[in-house]
């Protein structure tokens, strides 16, 4: 008989009245232990955005208003406009040379929510996404900030509570520096459930949702006492939905949708022809002279990371025939792809926003009966499909700028042909290797 293999020993049990093991913390001590991280990185991070962006506002008063009145050039002369957002190249690209760690990875191949960068990148990411700001690149702050708060955050978290998961960071740091960038911790929830939807983890959905929801809050809070953000666009209000309604979302939304597809197609020929030039300084000078040329053919409020702009736009959506309009959302999703792939640090949530926006003023100057507040948030919802891929955030800004619910059911059915033509392609975003993200 062939011998057999010891089977293996198994625990003996306990002798009765001995102690079992200690039970771990209850789901709700786990979470309230989260509290307190959370809110001070989501006020730290909230206080990050809030100083990078006043310092890039004096700047660009400085460059944009005082230095050219100085000069008697008028701010937002076709010349003024190239030679500055040319100066703008060279200051970032010199940065990106010359600053501890670069600058942080080529920004064309992060995303909004990436892995924590060494400490020591920080203080020339931060530099140089200010610079970026004030000259009128076509970016918002949102990646580069997102970043320097999840480093900072890892950093320290990792010292205060070694060991901690890393995870735990930069779900905090990023959800309050997105609720602080939108002003409302909703955002960051949306965001972070598809994140974290796709990812493995012990609990329920809201148990991990729990630590960003309460960063999330603490980083809008701050920024809403600080200085009183506010989305909505103070559009005619959307009061009644018809069935021609229905139609007009469905190709408006379906319309932006291609317009983003076309800049997201041509990211990774722009990196090339930028990377072909081989030196930052190179790279970045010649996509802030092309930004310039853009700025000029498209006037100046294709400028500018968007968000200002597209306030103004929609305070007078009469103000501008179909063809300016469009102009300037074709002008500024190139603006978006140039900018985003020479070098200069910054997001694409509130080009996009502007783009989308001129778009549907467009829609709505062309076909008069499509209510400029449809049109709008059906347009940028589309253009957020393509160049984020974030559902909820995509239909959560499109609502917000409208700041009317009857809009929503609309929405909801516009979503759908506009997904169909996003989903499984391109994404704007690139791999090392250059080729996009799918």
């Amino acid at each position: 008989m062939a011998p057999t293999s010891p089977s293996p020993a198994t625990p003996a049990s306990p002798p009765p009245g001995a102690p079992g093991p200690e039970p771990g913390p209850t789901p709700a001590r786990r979470l309230l232990s989260v509290v307190l991280p959370a809110l001070l990185v989501g006020v730290v991070s909230a206080l990050i955005l809030l100083g990078v962006s006043l310092l890039a506002e004096q700047l660009q008063h400085v460059l944009w208003k005082t230095l050219p009145d100085a000069l008697g050039i008028g701010g937002f002369s076709s010349l003024w406009m190239i030679v500055m957002l040319t100066a703008t190249g060279v200051a970032v690209g010199i940065t990106v040379h010359l600053v501890p760690g670069h600058a942080g990875p080529d920004p064309a191949t992060t995303g909004l929510v990436g892995a924590p960068l060494a400490p020591g990148v920080v203080p020339g990411l931060l530099l140089a996404t200010a610079l970026a700001l004030a000259g009128g690149v076509s970016l918002g702050p949102e990646n580069p900030i997102t970043e320097a708060n999840i480093a900072l955050a890892f950093w320290l978290g990792r010292r205060l509570a070694p060991g901690s998961p890393a995870e735990l960071w930069v779900g905090l740091a990023a959800a309050g520096t997105i609720g602080a960038l939108f002003g409302t911790p909703v955002a960051a929830a949306l965001i972070l459930s598809e994140v974290l939807a796709s990812q493995p983890g012990p609990g329920a959905l809201w148990d991990r949702l729990f630590g960003p929801l309460a960063a999330g809050t603490a980083g809008a809070l701050t920024m809403v006492l600080a200085a009183h953000p506010s989305f909505d666009l103070s559009l005619p209000d959307y009061t009644h939905v018809h069935w021609g309604d229905l139609l007009s979302a469905l190709v408006i939304s379906s319309a932006a949708a291609l317009l983003g597809m076309a800049g997201v197609l041509a990211v990774p020929w722009a990196h090339r022809a930028f990377k072909a030039l081989r030196y930052p300084v190179l790279a970045t000078a010649a996509g802030g002279l092309v930004l310039g040329l853009l700025g000029a053919l498209g006037g100046h409020l294709t400028l500018f990371k968007g968000l200002d702009e597209v306030k103004e736009l929609a305070a007078s959506p009469d103000g501008w025939s179909a063809g300016e309009f469009a102009v300037m959302a074709v002008v500024k999703t190139a603006a978006l792809v140039v900018a985003a792939t020479c070098g200069f640090r910054g997001g694409r949530i509130f080009p996009a926003v502007f783009a989308g926006a001129a778009l549907g003023l467009a829609a709505h100057a062309l076909v008069d009966a499509v209510p400029p507040a449809l049109a709008v948030s059906c347009a940028v919802l589309g253009m957020l499909l393509a160049t984020s891929r974030q559902g909820w955030l995509s239909l959560f800004t499109a609502a917000v700028l409208v700041s009317d619910m009857t809009v929503l059911p609309v929405l909801c059915v516009a979503t759908l042909p506009a997904w169909l033509l996003v989903t499984g392609r391109p994404q704007m975003q690139l791999r090392e290797d250059g080729k996009a993200v799918r």
